[in-house]
């Protein structure tokens, strides 16, 4: 009888081993413009299935980056070989331009024999590998691979929004250069490309300015409060030590900058003016209204009355300064000036300022930053550059070829794109992903508000307002991470994730593609894919509270 057993249990074993893997429901985000599957067509990727690029030469980056991530991704030692043969996966740069694609889109074709991803670009091959990754992640770090099957797929697939974005502070608390990257390829996993990198504000100055070395020596440390909740720390004392904070080198920037790039992510470094400032002014007090407070100090102190001197021409000359540095290390287009919650208590008392405001025949304090607004812009064009600012730069009035990020709402957005300036959507009750994502008793403590992943999903970008010519300036939207409350980039990953699938769902795939149902479905998925990754995602979904 023991032999038997023996025989039988063998010989299961033996044709367990020789059946093909079969591939996992499909749970793709974002969702592709269209996609059809046939079960009869699924490819078995394995040790021995071989790479091919067309078009792409050895030294192309996105091939590289491809070569360099296929064993993250699926287990098995990248094999290129150029020559077309079974049991292989082709990259092809299209020879004729498909219009339907863009810039951006591909086509991805999973057969027995080949899966053949096609793009305009190497931005689309980049994507259609990122999908490919989804179809089949079993082996995302495992320690021993084994065969994947890639369900049999037509995918066509191209983005609804030419800026998908995704926004990280470092300056309430620092994250390292390694953990900015961690958070960059989470967004090229799910096909965002633009990073908003917010790097100066009243708790911390984040980047490094050779003429002004204050800005890291002084004003990117603070006394260490981390053990107190925001907002209720004391001031600093006389004589204690400012060991908090941390700042990147220009050689770090560029190293951010070109990891970014590999991923085909535009970085968008935000420089704040005139609010925001404690930092500025505790390095160079000079810069703030004379007589008049200045700051309550650089740490986690609220409100943020800290500001510029409108009044002192000192000021613009080093605002130029910084952002002329600034530009030569970051060759998006794009630079973000801030220009929110700027308190202008002093400069209503301030002598310089009221005179500032009288010499350049002005209403009133909102048109003194919009005029500080447009001198900087000037020096950004001059660069062949273009600014973007929160929507507060449309309070005193704002130039045409300003782009305007609006977050306390709708209606800044209509303004602005009735006025024809671009528009980039990240309103709060949708977008700010430092609120609660859950019922805040079982949840680490947050700055307020609450954004569960239902009502995340249920974004849309576009004003129903707008005329379509209208929302046509409206370019696209991104999520915002504010870390006063996230002490640590674990905690940021919980805050932003799986929320921020929700987002690239929004601005990637086409409104009448969305349907909550089949998301909600697919995030169980995309939650265990993500831990598989190393990354600690949130692993409930919050429900909408009762009459919202």
């Amino acid at each position: 009888m023991k032999k038997i057993f023996l025989l039988l249990s063998l010989a299961f074993l033996l044709y367990s081993c020789s059946e093909k893997p079969t591939p996992q429901k499909i749970a793709l985000v974002p969702e592709p413009v269209s996609i059809e599957q046939d079960s009869l067509k699924n490819f078995i990727l394995d040790k021995h299935t071989k790479l091919s690029f067309l078009n792409l030469d050895e030294q192309n980056p996105t091939r590289q980056h491809i070569v360099e991530n296929y064993k993250h991704y699926f287990g098995f030692e990248p094999k290129v070989q150029n020559s077309p043969v079974r049991n292989i996966i082709i990259f092809e740069l299209n020879d004729e331009k498909n219009d339907q694609l863009g810039d951006e889109g591909y086509q991805l074709t999973v057969d027995k024999k080949i899966i053949l991803i096609s793009a305009n670009t190497e931005a689309g091959l980049f994507y259609g590998f990122q999908t490919l990754f989804q179809l089949a992640p079993a082996n995302a770090n495992a320690e021993k691979p084994v065969a994947i099957a890639v369900p049999g797929v037509k995918i066509t697939d191209y983005p609804r929004f030419e800026w998908r974005g995704s926004h990280l502070d470092v300056c309430r608390h620092f994250f390292s250069i390694d953990e900015v990257k961690k958070h960059l390829d989470v967004m090229a996993l799910y096909k965002l490309n633009k990073f908003h990198f917010h790097l100066t504000d009243d708790h911390g100055w984040r980047i490094q300015i050779d003429k002004y070395p204050l800005l890291t020596e002084v004003g990117a440390w603070r006394v260490d409060r981390s053990d107190v909740p925001w907002g209720e720390a004391e001031e600093a004392k006389e004589g204690e030590e400012r060991s908090y904070g941390g700042y990147f080198t220009k050689d770090q920037i560029r190293e951010i900058v070109a990891y970014a790039a590999a991923r085909h992510i535009d970085v968008v470094p935000e420089i704040e003016m005139p609010g925001h400032s404690s930092a500025i002014l505790t390095a160079y007090p000079q810069f703030a209204c004379d007589d008049y407070p200045y700051c309550v100090a650089l740490g986690p102190y609220w409100p943020p009355k800290a500001i510029l001197c409108g009044g002192n021409d000192s000021v613009m000359v080093f605002l130029k300064d910084v952002f002329d540095e600034v530009m030569e290390l970051f060759p998006y287009e794009y630079v973000h000036l801030g220009g929110d919650e700027a308190y202008k208590d002093n400069w209503r008392a301030c002598p310089k300022c009221q005179q500032k405001i009288k010499d350049l025949g002005l209403a009133n304090e909102e048109e003194l930053q919009a005029w500080m607004v447009a001198e900087i812009e000037k020096e950004v064009n001059k660069h062949g550059k273009k600014i973007i600012g929160w929507d507060e730069i449309l309070d005193g009035g704002v130039t045409p070829t300003a782009t305007v990020q609006s977050w306390r709402g709708a209606e800044s957005a209509i303004k602005a794109a009735q006025l024809g300036n671009e528009v980039v959507m990240s309103p709060t009750d949708f977008c700010y992903f430092d609120y609660y994502q859950d019922d805040p008793e079982t949840q680490p403590k947050a700055i307020g508000g609450y954004v569960p992943l239902e009502k995340a999903y249920a974004f849309e970008p576009i004003p129903d307002t707008l005329t379509s010519e209208q929302a046509k300036c409206i370019k696209g939207a991104q999520c915002n991470l504010w870390s006063e409350f996230i002490f640590t980039y674990d905690h940021a990953e919980y805050m932003l994730l799986p929320r921020l699938c929700a987002l690239a769902e929004t601005v990637w795939t086409p409104k009448e593609r969305k349907d909550w149902p089949r998301f909600a479905a697919a995030i169980p998925a995309q939650v265990h894919l993500l831990q598989q990754l190393g990354y600690n995602p949130c692993t409930t979904i919050g429900k909408e509270k009762e009459g919202e």
